[in-house]
């Protein structure tokens, strides 16, 4: 069956899909996106990744091209006719088209949306029991990071970094000697003596949706957290360490920089956070509410 996107107002064969030369997303990066888990059929955590995308386009000044129940249903539209039921929606919006020229266009433009969709198996049926490996980057983004921005050249480089060193990820490391992130993921690890450690969501990492999502499962399971930086060299002596995203749920890491996490296998509690998350997933499809769980 033939596969399609969405492109600015008109459903269109994939093949086909195609932006104007001028808009401000190809020449400037000037825009934002959005990624969707879907499973079974039905978007994960909706609610939350549309409060992201909503406040990305805020803090560019770019209004929203659709309202969010118009693009729910395009979302769903879109889902339907590619028969999507295990992946994720891309979402993009960008500034629109305007004469190059980086200020703002004087005369008001209309934000382009596009979207598209990505049939991926259910990472609860793929996860290698091996766990990922991860090599540490120098941090070179932009200090904005908690915009979901397309602008991604950085987090390119670190993401090849990582192929070339046969690694699945890179953990970005600050001038302070702390790491951030991922290329594409949220960093946790779990301390001797059992403590979940993740850094605070402010401009210096992105607010993952899954990392969100995560913390209110730990609540719920009675796990103790710690939201604070922690160091490449905590990092390297840590029990247990893991990744978070939306397309690799909760993933162990068992080697970092070539050296072996804990007992070089996936941790025990890093696989019962898996578990309860997935079980979020298979039966809170929808999405949790708003809440605010990143106390001191």
């Amino acid at each position: 069956m033939p596969r399609y996107a969405y492109v600015n107002g008109r459903f269109t064969r994939h093949g086909d899909a195609a932006v104007h030369i001028e808009d401000r997303g190809y020449q400037f990066a000037d825009g934002v996106y959005e990624v969707i888990p879907v499973h079974t059929g039905e978007l994960v955590d909706e609610g939350p990744h549309m409060d992201r995308l909503e406040r990305s386009l805020s803090e560019l000044s770019i209004p929203m091209p659709l309202s969010r129940r118009a693009l729910s249903l395009v979302a769903a539209e879109l889902m339907r006719r590619n028969a999507l039921t295990n992946g994720f929606i891309y979402m993009q919006i960008t500034r629109g088209v305007a004469p190059r020229d980086h200020k703002f266009p004087k005369k008001p433009t209309k934000p382009a949306l596009t979207m598209t969709t990505r049939q991926l198996p259910q990472p609860e049926a793929t996860f290698e029991r091996g766990g990922f490996s991860v090599v540490s980057v120098p941090d070179i983004r932009w200090k904005r990071r908690d915009i979901k921005s397309i602008s991604l050249l950085p987090n390119i480089l670190a993401k090849q970094k990582a192929a070339e060193a046969g690694c699945e990820e890179a953990w970005q490391v600050d001038e302070d000697g702390f790491v951030t992130e991922g290329s594409a993921t949220n960093a946790w690890i779990v301390t001797k003596d059992g403590k979940v450690v993740t850094r605070r969501s402010d401009a210096g990492i992105l607010g993952g949706i899954t990392r969100l999502s995560l913390l209110k499962v730990m609540r719920v399971e009675g796990i103790e957290l710690e939201i604070r930086p922690f160091s490449l060299e905590e990092a390297h002596e840590a029990r247990e360490a893991f990744l978070t995203s939306s397309t690799n749920y909760v993933t162990p890491i068992t080697r970092i920089d070539g050296k072996p996490v804990g007992n070089g296998h996936p941790g025990i509690l890093t696989m019962k956070l898996r578990k309860a998350y997935i079980d979020h997933v298979v039966h809170g499809k929808a999405g949790a509410e708003r809440f605010e769980v990143e106390a001191t």
